[in-house]
């Protein structure tokens, strides 16, 4: 027995090697945590952070009309349900550049200034079939537009009516023929250098451009009233001034 019990113990099994520490880690620490996770409260529960949202104030023109004028169309087009009142959609700034048949830099000067006006940047406008009266082939850039919503359109709007229109030579108000049926209205531009933001020392080619603002109106009627609340200077009804079709 004694001879066994010394076997025993010589031919035991060896010992296996510690394990190297690991790093000490925070309780709450777990492999494979994302950055930027919710974090647990002490009672366990995962802590929902709010969304950051911009501090900056809403546009001055958007604030009238949110108070004042969105009342005042519906007591005076008779609407009694809120959603129903006329409001602004979007707002399409459009160039047509005929020069970049010859010179393509002139479609990026123009796409440039157009960026510079909007603070957006401008999609090109390509042909889409070729035309050989008007040397023009297809696939070839024509023109660059941009479409502004929300804070943006609204601020571009209020500059447009407070800053731009102002600059024009020799402005007698807005054709009222510009509509087209729908509650749309179409306006043009001489150049961009009535926009105070382009510098005219930089300027090599003139250009013009259209300026459409879609409504939910519906009726021309009801977006001419939205649009003279909101500050455009329309030419009046009883004018005798002829409405030449000079884009203003």
């Amino acid at each position: 027995m004694a001879s066994a019990h010394a076997k025993n113990e010589t031919s035991g099994t060896a010992e296996k090697p510690a394990r190297p520490e690991r790093p000490d880690k925070g309780k709450g620490d777990k492999p494979g945590k994302r950055e930027g996770a919710p974090a647990k409260t002490e009672g366990g529960e995962k802590e929902h952070r709010p969304a950051q949202r911009s501090a900056a104030a809403p546009p001055r023109l958007l604030d009238r009309y949110t108070q004042t004028i969105r009342g005042e169309l519906m007591t005076a087009h008779q609407i009694d349900n809120v959603m129903a009142a006329p409001r602004l959609l979007k707002i399409v700034v459009s160039m047509g550049v005929g020069a970049a048949r010859e010179n393509k830099a002139v479609i990026e000067m123009a796409s440039g200034d157009l960026a510079i006006i909007t603070g957006q940047k401008p999609a090109v406008r390509i042909t889409r079939k070729a035309i050989s009266n008007f040397k023009i082939r297809e696939g070839m850039p024509i023109g660059c537009m941009v479409t502004l919503r929300g804070h943006r359109m609204w601020e571009f709007l209020d500059r447009l009516v407070a800053v731009v229109i102002p600059r024009i030579k020799d402005f007698r108000g807005l054709r009222r023929a510009g509509f087209d049926g729908r509650g749309n209205y179409s306006m043009g531009l001489p150049d961009q250098t009535v926009f105070p933001e382009i510098d005219l020392d930089k300027v090599k080619h003139m250009q013009g451009m259209n300026i459409t603002l879609v409504t939910t109106a519906g009726k021309d009627a009801l977006a001419l009233d939205l649009l003279e609340r909101l500050g455009m200077p329309f030419r009046r009804a009883d004018s005798k001034d002829k409405e030449e079709d000079d884009g203003r």
